[in-house]
């Protein structure tokens, strides 16, 4: 067996890729080519960027070769019965009842909400008031997130479940869910016991609102209320604790991903005036009765998040675990390693993206980048499963703010930062709001 050549030292190379992800790996592909060998504290990993490796890395459906990405250390975090962390044919069946709330008619059904919830993020500002432009963004995710997956309707409940969320989501820690060896509570007390009492208080929130929808479903749309209903092929149901899984699952990776992309969105079309005034311009077109629908389906629009996406991925890399040994790039890998695409360096390739340290929307403009050239949301048959609800609500986000929102950029040039798993602009984007329109 024979692995490709990269650094030594695993506590300098975890240290590095988990501080700069972006400058570290650029720096360790030119010294050492693609693809590269990278000692990480979780792992041994095979980084590549070359998009034809990773289109052969994405082909695959071989459900022998290819385990879960996920790290058992995030369990306390997501649960057990997740499909993050499944392999073979128990993810294919899992994933196969978790698609269709993200597609077609029933996710366009979570549009009225979508828009609704931008509006309240944004409703306490006065002309003139300054904000973070994440800290609104977050209150848009988790506001669609509490109302369109867990079906939370009332004010109250709303304001709880975003409050329990948010309260587990600050106790957890990113090096809690580093490693199971940081996941003690000495007599007691520490990080680790906060983040018990936490995640316990939205279980009970979790759990006490699967038994309401249980006992009626009547007139309801949301995740949960499909996932109470949906049947595997063999006719079982999901039980409580499988469905607090995922909904916990669908919180952690559609949260703060889709608020970090609204918030480096807003950010870029501050700094580019003629795009800003661009993507206006055609949202103002529609007219103010615009359905969710017309308003998602607006080319520039789309562009501009697509291009944000491209410039700013939100996620660095991307994983596949070798469950037995296998050939990869020339090299006989041993099973356990771990095969990553580096979205990263991908996106910021000049043979793919000609300047792309350009912002520059119109890259996407009637065109379709390859899935192996443009990989936001991953790729495979491990891509992000609520992407598509991921493009609706940031594209009615963007929508409503531009509509109904003169707002004013604070900052200068911002680097991303490692925020929990995410790459989220330093200081969360400070703005204005100049008026509303």
């Amino acid at each position: 067996m024979a692995l490709p050549p990269g650094p030594r030292s695993t506590l300098l190379t975890t240290i590095r890729v988990a501080r700069t992800p972006t400058e570290a790996l650029a720096r360790y592909r030119e010294r050492y080519g693609d693809p590269f060998f990278l000692p990480m504290a979780n792992g041994p990993i095979v980084a590549t960027a070359q998009p034809e490796l990773i289109k052969e890395l994405f082909a695959s459906r071989d459900a022998t070769l290819y385990g879960s990405f996920g790290f058992e250390s995030t369990r306390a975090l997501i649960g057990e019965h997740t499909v993050l962390l499944m392999e073979g044919d128990k993810h294919k069946r899992e994933r196969k009842l978790l698609t269709p709330p993200f597609h077609g008619e029933r996710m366009r059904a979570y549009g009225e909400v979508m828009i609704e919830a931008t509006r309240a993020a944004f409703a306490e500002l006065a002309a003139g008031d300054e904000f973070v432009a994440i800290e609104r963004t977050t209150r848009v995710s988790l506001e669609a997130i509490v109302r369109a997956v867990f079906g939370f309707s009332t004010r109250e409940d709303i304001t709880a479940a975003q409050e329990a969320v948010l309260a587990t989501l600050g106790a957890a820690k990113p090096y809690l869910l580093f490693s199971p060896k940081t996941q003690v509570a000495p007599f007691g007390l520490g990080p680790w016991a906060t983040f018990q009492k936490r995640s316990a208080e939205l279980d009970a929130l979790l759990y006490a609102q699967i038994e309401r929808t249980r006992a009626s479903c009547e007139g309801r749309d949301d995740i949960l209320a499909m996932l109470v209903q949906a049947r595997y092929d063999d006719g079982g149901e999901m039980s409580d604790r499988d469905i607090r899984d995922e909904l916990r699952t669908l919180l952690i990776a559609g949260h703060e991903t889709t608020a970090v992309s609204l918030a480096w969105t807003l950010y870029a079309l501050h700094r580019h005036p003629e795009t800003l005034a661009r993507a206006r311009a055609e949202v103002d077109a529609v007219g103010d009765d615009a359905s969710p629908e017309a308003l998602a389906r607006l080319p520039y629009l789309g562009a501009v998040i697509d291009e944000t996406l491209r410039r700013y991925p939100i996620i660095d890399v991307v994983f596949r675990r070798l469950l037995r040994p296998a050939t990869f790039a020339g090299y006989e890998l041993p099973a356990g390693v771990i095969l990553c695409p580096a979205i990263v360096l991908v996106h910021q390739d000049p043979n793919i993206y000609p300047d792309p340290e350009r912002f520059d929307p119109e890259r996407f403009l009637g065109k379709k980048p390859r899935p192996h050239e443009y990989l936001p949301f991953g790729g495979g048959n491990r891509r992000c499963i609520g992407a598509a609800f991921s493009l609706y609500e940031s594209r009615l986000a963007l929508a409503t703010v531009l509509r109904e929102l003169e707002l004013e950029l604070l900052d200068g040039e911002l680097p991303a930062v490692r925020k929990n798993i995410v790459l989220a602009p330093k200081g969360g984007v400070r703005m204005r709001l100049r008026a509303r329109r």
